[in-house]
């Protein structure tokens, strides 16, 4: 193998490296002028950038010597994915974190030697920091695809990215169809942080980076035959009360949509409803029965309005009804044989009013109601607990539901156990629980609750319950 001839450089050429410039264009006349060299002298001939996104130029003494733009990753990757180590899922709802450098050139009679690698040591250097600046969360991983026919990579392996192979060929054409091109790329990726990958795969993302999770809309995972067989059990127990004539979107398709929502842990606005329904492919849309336009062929999704005029519609107590019955047909009626039942309030996002919601230990529905209005959640839990069997449950509810009165009914009324929690701003109950309960620790030696766990709770036994 021969060996590599050294490079020496020149004193301009180390001068430029060593005053190389690295500017953020957020200038729009600054923008147009990266955009047009880029469609003249990069060899995609297209500026056109996808998603996030921000530009870098580097510059020697107000001279213009290199462009680099970074956008949104690709949506699936397999030898990226494989490399990172992270699910399905946690790459939907963590992709994010990553930044493809979508455009990278070197203008014309500015070939320096070592520049592009230069300026890519000082991109990476900045970017996540700048990506924060501008889009409100890091980048912690970057990604690039190089055509071998015109490059091999070579200021990607001097900054110290990996390559991973090959594409298979394919380009995304619309939302949910590829075509083939016949022109596969390498890929090349690298982590910013040398633990990057194992964070980005763990259970929970540091603090710093959790805002990608909880910004990314919750997906519909679920399958065409699943979305069938709860079709088919809608248009058996629903009835159709609009005109025949006015149903691109049929009753049975809009509540099974909200069924599926419901179930992806979707909060039950409308609009959050609407961004739900632009998530499912066109697999799932027909499944839902609803009409394709016309002109373009294409299965369209409600809209906020139409889910608003549904919701205000429908029975509540019928559609409870029904997402019980089907989630009994995929978990099976042990599903509700736990003898854990959690009550928590929720705040409708962009929607009015509060829902409170029972579930069990495993974290299966077992229904809900609204907040009255003029009233609260501890109301509404009330009346929730008089819909549900609870005989020898245990009931678990936060500081807010700590009161005689739902003590009351849990114990004489349903015949069920409960487990509160007593808050520091909470004095008065603090001192009626001093005057009415003697404080104990849990001896070791007698039969513990099934559900004791580390909850930090203190339990209470009452000395004197008609006092």
């Amino acid at each position: 193998m021969a060996k590599r001839k050294k490079v020496t450089l020149t004193v301009s050429e180390q001068d430029v490296l060593d005053h190389l410039d690295i500017e953020l264009l957020d200038d729009s006349r600054q923008i147009s002028r990266a955009d047009k060299l880029i469609a003249k002298h990069h060899y995609l001939k297209n500026a056109t950038l996808v998603g996030q996104h921000i530009r870098y130029v580097a510059s020697y003494k107000g001279q213009w010597l290199a462009i680099g733009y970074w956008a949104a990753a690709a949506l699936h990757l397999k030898a990226r994915d494989e490399y990172i180590g992270w699910t399905h899922e946690q790459c939907r709802r963590r992709r994010a974190l990553i930044a493809n450098n979508a455009r990278l050139l070197c203008l014309p009679q500015c070939s320096y030697p070592n520049l592009v690698s230069r300026f890519m040591k000082l991109m990476l250097k900045r970017l996540s920091d700048d990506w924060m600046n501008k889009w409100g969360h890091p980048i912690a991983f970057v990604e690039s695809f190089v055509d071998p026919r015109y490059f091999q990579g070579t200021c990607y392996k001097a900054s110290g990215w990996t390559n991973l192979g090959d594409t298979v060929g394919w380009k995304r054409h619309a939302n949910d169809f590829y075509l083939q091109h016949q022109s596969p790329k390498q890929i090349w990726c690298r982590p910013l942080k040398p633990d990057a990958c194992n964070q980005m795969k763990a259970s929970k993302l540091p603090q710093s980076w959790q805002m990608v999770e909880d910004a990314t809309l919750p997906g519909c995972t679920f399958k065409v035959p699943q979305i069938r067989g709860l079709m088919q059990m809608l248009e058996e127990d629903l009835k159709e009360f609009r005109r025949s004539c006015a149903l691109a979107y049929p009753l049975a398709g809009m509540i099974g949509l909200i069924v599926m929502a419901m179930a992806s842990e979707v909060q039950k606005g409308a609009k959050d409803l609407a961004q739900f329904a632009q998530k499912l492919n066109q697999g799932q849309l027909r499944a839902l029965k609803f009409r394709a336009c016309r002109k373009t062929r294409k299965i369209r999704c409600p809209t906020r309005t139409t889910f608003q005029r549904v919701l205000e519609a429908v029975d509540a107590s019928q559609l409870e009804e029904l997402l019980l019955k089907w989630q009994n047909q995929l978990l099976g009626t042990k599903s509700t044989e736990d003898d854990l039942v959690i009550i928590d309030g929720k705040k409708l996002r962009h929607g009015e009013g509060e829902i409170v919601n029972a579930i069990n230990g495993e974290g299966h529905f077992l229904g809900s109601v609204l907040t009255p209005e003029k009233t609260n959640e501890i109301t509404a839990a009330r009346e929730l607990m008089g819909k549900l069997e609870l005989g020898g449950k245990l009931i678990l509810a936060d500081a807010l539901h700590t009161n005689y009165d739902t003590a009351r009914q849990i114990l004489f009324e349903h015949g069920a156990e409960y487990l509160f929690t007593v808050k520091g701003n909470q004095p008065t109950i603090q001192e009626t629980l001093e005057k009415v309960f003697t404080k104990h620790d849990i001896s070791p030696s007698t039969q513990q609750p099934k559900h004791q766990g580390k909850l930090g709770i203190q339990l209470f036994e009452i000395r004197n319950p008609g006092a």
